[in-house]
């Protein structure tokens, strides 16, 4: 199991959901790449427990808004 750290590389504001630039949660994955496997859950759900946002109804769940690197 590896840690993970993810973050919003620009601000967004979709379905009156708010993400700024720089917001991130680090968080333990068994996958490689969690924001494509599994359908980023392990991501989302660390966004849902830190700041209270659904990263999925955001449509946020994406190499484009959300920058993944391995801390360890």
């Amino acid at each position: 199991m590896a840690l993970f750290k993810a973050t919003v590389k620009t601000a967004k504001w979709t379905n009156n959901i708010r993400l700024e630039k720089g917001m991130s949660v680090d968080f333990s994955s068994n996958y490689p790449n969690p924001l494509s496997t599994n359908g980023g859950k392990d991501v989302v759900e660390a966004f849902m427990r830190k700041y209270g946002i659904d990263l999925n109804k955001a449509s946020a769940v994406s190499d484009s808004w959300i920058k993944i690197e391995k801390v360890s």
